[in-house]
């Protein structure tokens, strides 16, 4: 007989995996921890977006405390790196172990199964793209500036250049890397030369191999899984890809699958998977968090209905334009709207909504404690909180 979890228990399992049910670890976080929390969590989602600070130094922050954020620059960028840039869970920095494991999908891109606009210039510009690599091979690392028309630079994947499409084909086909970034900006140059000859070396896995892996260590990482989260957490293009994946490891033995009241269908519990019996942790989730990438995933863990604000309308966003949802023991207890105000050396916090079941007692001194943490982590000296929400007064009180 299938068996049966409940919600709070999924809720449990799934916080534990991603490392955010203990408090934070007292003790100086080193290269070596912060390389096996990537290890445990598979990828850290990149983004561009610079309001407090980028999304993919968050997640150490949430599980680990306080870190210099030059251990994640040296481990992607850095001369002996550890990870590598692809698309995993969208753009995303792995562990260079895992490099063989997506070349299914590099692949597939280079027989036109990718981003539908791409694979169009790519064939009808094939030869050009062909120069543009040729042009790499001869140059080194370069980045997308460097194959841009004369005149004023402008942003956006609308207003790319052909040299920036070609650039980004031979990307996603695997033929080029990121080697490093200057500033936020990658820096290419052909795969021989970007990642390691040993890893380079290792055998390429058939795709059936590789998605199994892949489905593996992500119910790995979520602990308990649905189809439908199993497929998003690498982006495998197919949920029957997934599910074939999911039921060769169930008969394998490293899923379990199990019911969950209110989960659509059939869920998949890791064999290694933890239930604790409580959670007891505290963090802010940047927007791309592991733990609450998929919106619906994170309804119906959580029970609460999360949008980041950034892509809503200004009149329609409900909670702010940035915002981070607080983790509170096995509850996501409140949002807040964060925004580091550098010059003024200052976290503001623009909005700060309670949810419901949570009060602002048992909430307050847990969420203040993380935002005094998260704003010295940044080298802001205070915490300013705009009036804007339901619990945004009693948290400026908190604050003198």
């Amino acid at each position: 007989m299938t068996r049966t979890l409940s919600a709070a228990q999924a809720r449990r399992i799934a916080i534990a995996a991603q490392g955010l049910a203990a408090p934070k670890p007292a003790k100086p976080v080193t290269a070596r921890a912060f390389r096996s929390l990537a290890s445990r969590l598979g990828a850290l989602q990149l983004d561009s977006v610079n309001v407090f600070t980028r999304t993919h130094y968050m997640p150490a922050f949430s599980r680990l405390g306080p870190y210099d954020p030059a251990i994640l620059q040296r481990e992607a960028w850095g001369k002996k790196r550890s990870l590598f840039e692809y698309w995993g869970h969208a753009a995303s920095l792995m562990p260079m172990e895992l490099q063989p494991l997506f070349r299914w999908k590099m692949a597939r891109a280079r027989e036109g199964r990718m981003y539908a606009g791409l694979a169009r210039f790519a064939a009808a510009n094939r030869p050009y793209i062909d120069q543009v690599l040729e042009e790499v091979r001869q140059r080194g690392p370069v980045t997308g500036g460097d194959f841009a028309p004369e005149g004023p630079r402008k942003s956006g994947w609308w207003e790319w250049s052909d040299g920036k499409r070609a650039l980004e084909w031979l990307f996603w086909a695997g033929l080029i890397s990121v080697k490093t970034r200057r500033g936020f900006e990658r820096m290419y140059d052909v795969t021989e030369r970007a990642i390691p000859t040993e890893v380079l070396a290792l055998p390429t896995p058939s795709e059936a191999d590789a998605q199994r892996e892949l489905v593996r260590r992500s119910a790995e990482a979520m602990g308990v899984a649905t189809i439908a989260d199993l497929t998003d957490y690498f982006r495998i293009h197919y949920q029957a890809d997934a599910k074939l994946r999911a039921r060769e490891l169930v008969e394998e033995g490293l899923l379990e699958e199990v019911s969950v009241p209110g989960w659509r269908g059939p869920a998949f519990v890791h064999r290694d998977a933890k239930l604790p019996r409580r959670a007891a942790g505290a963090a802010l989730l940047s927007p791309f968090d592991n733990m609450i990438w998929s919106r619906e995933r994170t309804e119906r863990v959580f029970g609460i209905r999360y949008r980041i604000g950034l892509y809503t309308p200004a009149a329609q966003r409900e909670h702010g334009y940035y915002v981070y949802p607080f983790l509170m023991g096995d509850r996501l207890a409140a949002q807040v709207d964060l925004k580091a105000d550098r010059q003024a050396g200052v976290l503001l916090v623009q909005a700060a909504h309670l949810e419901s079941g949570a009060t602002e007692d048992e909430v307050l001194g847990p969420l203040a404690a993380e935002l005094r943490s998260a704003a010295e982590w940044q080298g802001l000296a205070d915490v300013r909180i705009v009036k804007k929400g339901g619990l945004a007064a009693a948290l400026s009180r908190k604050f003198g």
